[in-house]
């Protein structure tokens, strides 16, 4: 299928590896000149090569915060006029809520939660006028079935999550859409320390940990960066402009809920 986007310009945070790289690869097989947005510079550089010689399209590589406000003037000067926005940004660290400090609380907020919006309100209005926009926030599954130790990652990301459902049927008519996709668990190095982290606090290898939370997946493995990419790329496609304000999860199968 064509998704019709070939030539467009976006911009994709947290992209040089993991989910956002699965995104910009994504967008980048489809013909999307993207700029990819990073603090490892070394790391986000390698991911500009690979982009560029496998797909022939341009890539804009800007080492920065995403998170602050020089981070975002950075990227947004490098691509002023996005047709698509992917906000992504690391989670914050998991733990027991009680010994979260409020500068703990607020630092996830800031990442997870005030930085889309602040990009959001930065791209929303030129994407209206142009008429064509395609906004996806990469959050969680969290969002849907909150997990105990992520009270962090779950206020602030349902938080971006309700923001979203209200502004989403704003610009649909000029053919602007905003959409979350809410990942489980991924093969991503963000889940391998998870697993290490439980490992240690269990007393069990890393193995043994990363082998249990497999099984309780009904598709019996992890995601793949590379699938996370073709969901994003088709929403962000010319055949998705009728869908506005969704929550796509995409777990294997793991949340078993009917909604």
């Amino acid at each position: 299928m064509d998704l019709g986007i070939a030539g467009k310009k976006a911009i994709v945070c947290a992209a040089s590896k993991g989910l956002g790289k699965g995104c910009a690869v994504a967008l980048a097989r489809e013909g999307v000149d993207v700029t990819i947005v990073a603090r490892t510079a070394e790391t986000l550089e390698a991911t500009a090569v690979e982009i560029r010689n496998s797909t022939g399209v341009k890539v804009i590589a800007i080492a920065a915060d995403i998170t602050s406000a020089e981070g975002r003037a950075k990227a947004l000067a490098a691509c002023p006029h996005p047709d698509i926005l992917i906000n992504n940004a690391g989670g914050p660290p998991a733990g027991d809520f009680r010994q979260f400090t409020r500068e703990d609380w607020i630092k996830a907020v800031d990442a997870n939660m005030l930085t889309p919006i602040e990009l959001i309100k930065a791209t929303l209005d030129g994407m209206i006028e142009r008429k064509f926009g395609r906004i996806v926030n990469i959050t969680s599954s969290a969002v849907k079935a909150p997990i105990d130790i992520l009270a962090l990652s779950n206020g602030a990301r349902s938080g971006l999550t309700g923001f979203v459902a209200g502004i989403a049927r704003k610009g649909v008519a000029q053919n602007v859409t905003i959409n979350n996709i809410l990942p489980g668990m991924f093969e991503t190095e963000t889940l391998r320390k998870r697993s290490e982290a439980g490992a240690k606090m269990a007393g069990k290898t890393f193995a043994e940990v990363h082998a249990d939370r497999k099984k309780v997946i009904p598709a019996a493995r992890f995601g793949e960066p590379d699938e996370f990419g073709a969901l994003c790329a088709f929403i962000c496609s010319v055949h998705a402009g009728f869908m506005t304000g969704q929550n796509f999860l995409i777990d294997g199968g793991n949340y078993p809920g009917t909604f």
